[in-house]
């Protein structure tokens, strides 16, 4: 080719769909109609559902319905049990939000507006499955029956701190609750969750695990070597993405590349890939239950896209307005879980508006006694504290000599 004629090189740069100011704009989302989605057996070969990677599932439609092959999961109890977990997530973090801004604590983050995703999914669990959460799925604790005063603790890095103050306010570790430490360097979780898994096939044992993800640390490598490992050898573990269209500051864009949808990098892999309406607390429990059985029965992974909207920042620490526009979450076309959970109860003859205020309170002041509790034994500026003695403990089972010159050293 002439060097005149030929074309320069260029390479492409995401943008997203609005900025700052602007209207937003979400018709990019296709949304099938709820129940329109096929309910495959669990034995079900991969390359027989490659379209649920590129669909959504839905069971409640917009009347509070619930529809569809995925309906009919769970009984009255269990869904007003389901919203009350919800409420009690959304609550404690109102609470926890202002306690860091009145200085009790150094960090927070909020679920708000993916409260379903957590909430749902741990009560397709059993005791002893282990979670790889990150740093939004506190609700795996809440729907755990996990004490908030423990939660609170941590946050507060205080003397009853079960951490010792050695965790970042949220990164909360249970594992007897089958929640497994969470790290703050994002998409070890996968990795971890297969790895986990796979010790447990290994042991004759019969519990499964769950990884967790966000949309943008499927960008990083960690994420595609978990999927190597978990299809290769068929490890029993359900590995989520939870899409909710933000990182902390770039759009899912970014991370997401040229390949339609997240869960549809799971095809690649010949591992059953699904997306689900992450704001529908029916649908995300029945596709829970379907992976889950999934991995129990040793027919291997399965990766679920859960799609929903971050409504708060990022963190304490964030700013959003910055990157999208501020009436954005009000047009997110997939609404709010605990308003739908609570509609389709109310529509149901299983809850009214009068239940809801008072279930409301019954929760704020639950949670409030709970905090009131965890602040008695410190806040982060005053009250009791852990010893800085801690700080040498629980890094070894035995612990080595130049630990213990250090902490001779320190005084302790």
């Amino acid at each position: 080719m002439n060097e005149k004629t030929a074309a320069s090189l260029s390479f492409q740069v995401p943008e997203p769909e609005v900025r700052p100011g602007e209207t937003p704009d979400f018709s990019h989302v296709q949304i099938p109609r709820a129940g329109s989605v096929p309910r495959p057996p669990v034995d079900v070969e991969p390359s027989e559902i490659r379209d649920l990677a590129y669909s959504i599932i839905r069971v409640l439609n917009r009347q509070g319905e619930a529809v569809g092959p995925w309906a009919g999961g769970l009984d009255e109890e269990e869904l007003r049990e389901g919203l009350r977990h919800m409420m009690t997530l959304r609550a404690f973090d109102a609470r926890m939000l202002t306690a860091q801004r009145q200085g009790k604590t150094s960090f927070y983050m909020q679920h708000m507006g993916e409260e379903a995703v957590s909430c749902a999914f741990r009560r397709a669990l059993e005791p002893g499955d282990m979670n790889f959460p990150t740093y939004r799925q506190a609700g795996l604790l809440i729907a755990g029956d996990y004490p908030m005063v423990e939660m609170m603790n941590q946050i507060f890095s205080n003397e009853a701190d079960p951490l010792k103050g050695r965790q970042l306010p949220v990164l909360y570790s249970a594992r007897e609750h089958g929640f497994f430490s969470v790290s703050g360097n994002l998409a070890t979780q996968f990795i971890q969750a297969v790895g986990w898994a796979m010790a447990s096939a290994i042991s004759r044992d019969t519990r499964i695990a769950a990884g967790w993800i966000g949309d943008g640390s499927t960008a990083e490598s960690d994420f595609h070597a978990g999927l190597v490992f978990a299809s290769t050898y068929r490890a029993p573990v359900v590995l989520n993405i939870v899409n909710n269209q933000w990182a902390i500051s770039t759009f899912q864009g970014i991370a997401r590349g040229g390949s339609g949808t997240f869960a549809a990098r799971g095809l690649g892999f010949g591992i059953p890939a699904l997306r689900v309406d992450g704001n529908d607390y029916l649908a995300v429990h029945a596709v829970a239950k379907w992976a889950v059985e999934r991995a129990r029965r040793n027919l291997g992974p399965t990766l679920i896209e859960h799609v929903t909207y971050r409504v708060g920042a990022h963190s304490t620490s964030d700013d959003p307005s910055a990157y999208r526009p501020k009436t954005e979450s009000d047009a997110w076309p997939l609404g709010d879980p605990i308003i739908r959970l609570k509609n389709h109860l109310v529509a149901i003859g299983a809850w009214s508006e009068e239940r809801h205020k008072q279930a409301e309170a019954e929760i704020m002041d639950k949670v409030i006694g709970a905090q009131r509790e965890a602040e008695s034994r410190g806040t982060l500026h005053s009250g009791g504290q852990p010893s800085a003695r801690d700080l040498f403990e629980g890094v070894y089972a035995t612990m080595p000599p130049h630990l213990r010159r250090q902490r001779q050293k320190a005084g302790f």
